[in-house]
């Protein structure tokens, strides 16, 4: 009971302060006369609150299997058949700028690719180079934090058309941590700033190695146990990265969204994190728990016992998303995992 009434006050609490920011914008727009008494009673009532729940929100967040800071978001790096099966982790320090890097004596394309963990096509392409052959000592090349491509906005662009342009889901765009937004409810656009494509593919380009397609596929009434069933059907638009820690399944059908295991559901709707949109977390009762997002239905309830494979939603894009698809994390002990591992 205390967790639900918890819950119910969340979603009062964010409800209030969505409407109080969007009469304080009315306010302000006609010459703010109202806007400051009403800021300031909105602050009082965060104290309160602040002061009532305090105390028991810091309970629940230690008490909390969920405890590590999720990322919302949140290219797919193609994941090889033999990176699947193992499940060590490598950590990689991100970057976010485009970086020069002045080409040296037995260097190639290709050791300058290993060596900043970007592929050979990125370089050449970011570069304009007509071969991989086409660098010298001395040379100075751009290099991108990521592998992909970048685009300068033009007038009319937006992120499903760049998306289509090179190749990509417009979810990817969005999810790289560093590409910034005129507005980030719209996603709109800013004309000539740089945006970071992961994975994206130059137009009229052939990539030196073609780009790994996954599906996920449910799996029949007779499957076993003991590991994680796929939790819906559709492509996969994009996988597990530093920054994009889950994989994203794409399908314009909407299907249903399944358990991926059986456990208790812990948390049931549109809560924080905000850019999840709806979402459901089931905690399986061995260390594992599982989150599902951006769902446009809600089956079932928070305390309620759900079996693998059972329908707890159906596939949207609520939240901070671009299309219809779910967005699926595997935690372990606390520590995000790849689900790739996981899910056979």
């Amino acid at each position: 009971m205390g967790r639900y009434l918890k819950y119910r006050l969340s979603q009062i609490f964010f409800l209030f302060e969505q409407k109080k920011s969007q009469l304080a914008e009315r306010l302000y727009q006609q010459r703010g006369r109202w806007a400051k008494p009403f800021v300031h009673s909105g602050m009082a009532f965060l104290v309160v609150v602040g002061v009532t729940l305090g105390p028991t929100l810091i309970e629940e967040r230690l008490s909390n299997p969920w405890q590590e800071e999720v990322s919302p978001y949140s290219v797919f790096s193609p994941v090889k058949a033999e990176e699947m099966e193992t499940s060590t982790l490598v950590t990689i320090k991100p970057r976010a700028e485009i970086i020069e890097y002045s080409v040296q004596p037995g260097d190639t394309i290709s050791t300058i690719a290993e060596k900043f963990g970007v592929s050979v096509d990125t370089i050449r392409w970011e570069n304009d180079l007509k071969s991989v052959k086409d660098i010298k000592p001395g040379q100075i090349l751009r290099i991108l934090p990521v592998t992909g491509v970048r685009h300068k906005v033009k007038p009319g662009d937006t992120i499903y058309s760049i998306a289509k342009k090179y190749q990509v889901e417009p979810q990817v765009i969005v999810d790289w941590p560093y590409n910034t937004f005129a507005n980030d409810e719209t996603f709109a656009l800013a004309v000539g700033q740089d945006l970071i494509i992961p994975d994206g593919i130059k137009p009229k380009e052939t990539p030196t190695a073609p780009r790994p397609t996954y599906y996920a596929q449910v799996p029949g009434a007779g499957a076993g146990t003991g590991q994680f069933a796929w939790p819906t059907s559709g492509h996969i638009s994009q996988g597990y990265s530093w920054y994009h820690k889950a994989v994203d399944i794409a399908n314009k059908d909407a299907p249903d969204v399944l358990a991926a295991d059986g456990g208790t559901v812990i948390l049931a709707g549109w809560v924080p994190p905000m850019a999840y949109g709806n979402h459901v977390i089931i905690d399986h009762g061995n260390g594992f728990v599982t989150l599902y997002a951006h769902l446009s239905q809600i089956y079932v309830g928070v305390g309620q016992k759900v079996a693998r494979g059972q329908a707890i939603g159906k596939m949207g894009s609520t939240g901070r998303s671009t299309g219809t698809h779910l967005h699926f994390e595997i935690r372990q002990n606390g520590s995000t995992q790849n689900p790739l591992n996981f899910l056979k």
